[in-house]
């Protein structure tokens, strides 16, 4: 498709704009079935109409795609704003304003930030956590995208329920996500990650944690945390040393999700017993399955199967778990997450188009799937009354989509032309 070339970089980003109507005229939109030349009238933050005639001001598109609005069901890049180098804390407002402007840039207006809820000191503490998530709130009404949080739930940390309780009764439902990354440092390096046992397997294969390889290991977890490497090795062993506390307190966190509704996901997966535990306590989102049996084991359940978007865009995951491409082609794969890098959802998009899939195929896996998996029904598509979340795509014949226009619930919230603005 041509591309109509956009001047005068604007920014809306950090103030949301009013909300009026307008519609957008000569871009081919992404339907739910099909790409269709259409105009698409927006009232009161909502699709109103498809090809109908109105006096609302107009934004002139031709050459551009109109898509639904990015929704990121995992991103955790927001920690690079936080913290830009390791123990390098930078001031919360300012990271937060960075990441949202980031988001809408991308084309993102709904995301769930993976906010690591743990034991560790530092970056991923439970301090931290609570600065984000009353942060987020305070900032709300200035912000252009909707930072929601998924409480990324590190199952050692028992002290975290106070905090996931403060999150679940806020003004922004969250989703809860159980991670065990513990277990997967204190596993045994003959056991390859992708095929570990599940985690409350008695028989569970455990390193020496006294070696000096486990200490070489935990080095980067140091740094991380703000602490020498035997401080945070001791530390380690304390937390480890409570291991048979965990499964009950991992019921009480799933008891907490179940009764207040919550979308609640498994991280990580690496057998289906695994993936069986963790919806049998209601989480039926697996967050990047690391083989392919347990993808099967998670699609014959009906349960929803999430990839990372930076493993599409590349061709690879960085941890040798399965390629994300090879999972859309075998219908082993519902959602994309961002993951670590925010404009992976785009390139991914880009790359498997090229590979030949289908863009009304390939876009409900950022965009509609994620909303359902979230509980979000008001958003994801391009249908009447669905909630005008959309973006405007510069996306030429064979290249990368660049976002010009982002609209949250009807408002500019990202414009990067003046030759887009609403005109009369």
């Amino acid at each position: 498709m041509a591309c109509r070339p956009c001047h005068d970089p604007v920014t809306v980003s950090q103030q949301v704009a009013p909300m009026q109507n307008l519609q957008i005229i000569g871009a081919t939109a992404l339907l739910p079935d099909r790409l269709a030349r259409t105009s698409v009238l927006v009232e009161g933050g909502h699709v109103a109409a498809l090809d109908a005639a109105s006096d609302a001001p107009s934004i002139d598109a031709s050459g551009l795609i109109l898509a639904p609005a990015l929704v990121d069901i995992h991103g955790d890049a927001f920690e690079r704003q936080l913290m830009p180098r390791p123990g390098v804390v930078f001031p919360l407002d300012a990271a937060l304003f960075e990441t949202d402007r980031q988001l809408a840039g991308n084309g993102i207006a709904t995301a769930f930030h993976a906010l690591t809820l743990s034991w560790e000191p530092g970056l991923r503490s439970l301090d931290m956590a609570a600065s984000v998530i009353r942060g987020l709130a305070r900032l709300a009404p200035r912000l252009a995208a909707e930072n929601r949080v998924q409480l990324r739930w590190e199952t050692f940390c028992p002290e975290a329920l106070p905090l996931i309780a403060e999150a679940i009764a806020g003004p922004l439902t969250p989703s809860i996500a159980f991670n065990d990354h513990t277990s997967m440092a204190a596993l045994h390096p003959d056991t390859p990650l992708q095929v570990r046992p599940f985690e409350q397997d008695p028989t569970f294969p455990v390193a020496d944690l006294t070696s000096p390889g486990f200490a070489a290991k935990m080095a980067d977890r140091a740094k991380r945390a703000g602490l020498s490497i035997p401080d945070y090795v001791a530390l380690f062993q304390a937390r480890w040393d409570r291991r048979a506390d965990v499964p009950a307190t991992i019921a009480q966190v799933a008891a907490m999700g179940r009764e207040a509704g919550l979308a609640m996901l498994s991280h990580d997966d690496s057998q289906p017993q695994t993936r069986a535990h963790f919806r049998a306590l209601g989480a039926k989102i697996s967050e990047f399955p690391m083989n392919r049996a347990t993808a099967l084991a998670a699609r014959d359940a009906g349960d929803w199967i999430v990839f990372g978007a930076p493993n599409a865009a590349r061709g690879t995951s960085h941890l040798g778990s399965p390629g994300a491409g090879e999972m859309i082609r075998a219908g082993l794969c519902d959602i994309l997450a961002s993951d670590y890098v925010y404009p992976a959802m785009l390139a991914a998009m880009a790359r498997l188009r090229a590979e030949g899939l289908a863009l009304e195929t390939l876009w409900p896996l950022i965009a509609a799937n994620p909303a359902r998996a979230s509980g979000l029904t008001d958003r994801g598509t391009i249908t009447q009354g669905a909630r005008a979340d959309l973006v405007l795509l510069d996306w030429p014949e064979g290249e990368t989509p660049r976002p010009v226009m982002t609209l949250r619930a009807g408002r500019i919230v990202h414009l990067a032309s003046s030759d887009l603005l609403p005109q009369r």
